[in-house]
């Protein structure tokens, strides 16, 4: 299956050299290839197979226990200007990356297998995809690459003797964390990560391509690349409406992406379709709006917390042809993770290998997971119950609302809308999230989070702020902007919103606003529902409840400002004067708002 494609054949055989593989391997993406790559995984260790019967073709990986996560803090852009990059990334020249990465990557492979996958984001020749060739010597990439992504030969077919292509060169080397290196050449459209096998630091076509690249090639093209769930509202007319939403980790992106209408709304024959739960790139069409895709093929959702209770499709989704990292591993080949499914297996080996059984307690006493918090699944999006029929639109589909959000306990109403784009785009760029406890640092601390791009953002993110705000008089119909918080709290540190299903009643207002329909009363930071806005039939909320979680605290708005107004300034000059603006304007209403 060698392509004819004299650039992508020269680069292969440089990288070859540089990486001193024993063969190289080009994948076809054939079921007979996926069979003979699993064979060879299961040979060597790198995948354990589960019980067939209660999971049919899936399989079982561990990482190394130093490779877990994605490692923000090794992960670069490399731009010839280190204001190109941008505050907000870390730096490299292009010129260090390639010497201090090529001297890790020199014979690394040898005695293994280079395995080439030529790889599409997007649907195969639509307008939105962007090809890729990943090189890898991990068996468990190759495995989920042809999960995530559409690979093979129809790929090189699209490519020609001359197409376009990111270059994607990755190696586990000896996984050793002071040789690890995830760095990204956007002038170069090229990808280098060495010494982590873990998905987000090694599946080189999700956040690095999907996001980090794709965000400097969105800029160049006039389009959008984001970190945004897609998915569709139908009614009881069948008309189906589109939203994109972006939320910071620990928000429900993936459980928004497949929400199950509780029954009031179902009894109105509302019914909603997934299209895709982490990334969106959107285009403006020839009718003006915005149309948006989903680029990836497959999910990589993170397992402990996901249950039949919180996300029922995830649950049904991950049934067969997945393959599970880092969760609890049963004796009878039977996966676990905490918050999931059923009672906890008695005789199991943790995310290390380790014998684990419930119950168990470390020497200071405290609970011993078996899962690793940050334990993922693997499946194909086909799979989903939710999966849209448009899923795989060459087009995409067209979007009618944005929605931003963050985890915030007092501050932000449970919804939202932006006075227009300008406004939403400001709206955007004030994302923020306080950490939980599941997170690394202080309980509580917030976290600047734009758009929740921060840690993908391939440039400068105040030249992303520009391209946001550019991007709006493409459009003869943009979509509204939204800000929503599921996570309001009461004094006594209680959820006021049940959240999950119910979300769907706030989906429902925004979209009503889309229409130029639905109830609303203007505040200084934007219109939120009137107190009959949503329908609440068949939600029990406590007396007062909604007042709280619609209230406007201006006391706490001017706080906010100054919290927005530190995190601007690391940007300097180059920083658009209508995010400023933006600011002032909402200092301005704060100041002459009528208090309640």
């Amino acid at each position: 299956m060698i392509p004819n494609h004299p650039k992508l054949k020269a680069w292969v055989d440089e990288m070859a050299r540089l990486c001193q593989p024993e063969q190289v391997v080009w994948i076809d993406g054939s079921r007979s290839e996926k069979e003979r790559l699993e064979a060879r995984a299961l040979a060597s260790g790198e995948l354990i197979k589960l019980n067939p019967q209660l999971y049919p073709d899936s399989f079982y990986h561990r990482t190394d226990p130093n490779d877990v996560a994605r490692t923000e803090h090794l992960t670069y852009i490399c731009t010839q200007k280190k204001e190109d990059a941008g505050p907000t990334n870390n730096w490299m020249s292009p010129e260090e990356g390639y010497r201090r990465a090529g001297e890790i990557f020199r014979g690394s492979m040898k005695g293994r297998t280079m395995y080439v996958i030529p790889f599409s984001m997007g649907v195969v020749g639509s307008p939105f995809s962007k090809i890729g060739v990943q090189l890898t010597d991990s068996l468990y990439v190759a495995l989920n690459m042809r999960i995530m992504t559409r690979v093979g030969s129809r790929v090189l077919d699209s490519l020609g003797q001359d197409g376009e292509f990111t270059k994607c060169l990755h190696g586990k080397a000896d996984l050793d964390v002071n040789k690890r290196l995830i760095l990204h050449f956007p002038q170069d459209n090229t990808i280098w990560s060495v010494g982590s096998g873990y998905g987000g630091n090694a599946l080189l076509g999700k956040k690095c391509l999907s996001l980090r690249i794709a965000s400097w090639l969105a800029r160049q093209e006039g389009w959008f690349a984001e970190h945004m769930l897609i998915v569709g509202i139908e009614d009881k007319s069948g008309r189906t409406e589109y939203v994109c939403a972006a939320f910071p980790s620990a928000c429900g992106k993936t459980n928004l992406a497949m929400l199950i209408p509780p029954d009031s709304l179902k009894a109105k024959g509302y019914k909603v379709w997934t299209v895709g739960d982490d990334i969106a790139w959107l285009r403006v069409g020839k009718d003006g709006r915005l149309w948006a895709m989903n680029p990836e093929a497959g999910f990589f959702g993170v397992a402990p917390g996901t249950n039949s209770k919180s996300n029922p499709n995830a649950m049904a989704t991950v049934r067969k042809n997945t393959i599970f990292t880092n969760v609890v591993l049963s004796e009878d080949g039977r996966v676990w993770w905490e918050e999931g499914d059923g009672p906890a297996p008695e005789k199991a080996f943790d995310w290390r290998g380790r014998p684990w059984r419930p119950g168990m307690k470390d020497e200071k006493g405290q609970p011993v997971a078996g899962a690793h918090p940050n334990s993922r699944f693997t499946a194909p999006a086909s799979q989903c119950p939710s999966i849209s029929q448009h899923w795989e639109d060459p087009q995409g589909v067209p979007i009618s609302a944005i929605i931003f959000g963050g985890r915030r306990e007092r501050l932000a109403p449970l919804i939202y809308e932006s006075f227009d784009w300008k406004h939403g785009v400001y709206v955007g760029a004030t994302v923020a999230s306080e950490r939980t406890a599941a997170q690394v640092g202080k309980v509580g601390e917030l976290r600047r989070d734009p758009m929740a791009m921060l840690p993908f953002c391939g440039y400068n993110m105040a030249d992303y702020f520009s391209h946001w705000l550019s991007m709006g008089s493409r459009m003869a119909k943009a979509p509204k902007i939204f800000h929503v918080n599921w996570f309001r709290k009461d004094e006594k540190g209680k959820f006021l919103w049940p959240g999950f299903g119910d979300n769907l009643r706030v989906l429902e207002w925004a979209l009503a606003r889309c229409r130029g329909e639905g109830k609303a009363r203007k505040t200084p930071i934007g219109y939120v529902p009137a107190a009959d806005g949503l329908d609440l039939s068949g939600l029990a909320l406590p007396a007062g409840a909604m007042d709280k979680l619609l209230d406007v605290r201006r006391e706490e708005w001017e706080a906010e400002l100054e919290t927005q107004a530190r995190f601007f300034e690391i940007f300097g000059s180059r920083l658009s004067p209508e995010i400023w603006a933006q600011h002032q304007g909402l200092k301005d209403r704060l100041n002459t708002a009528v208090p309640a």
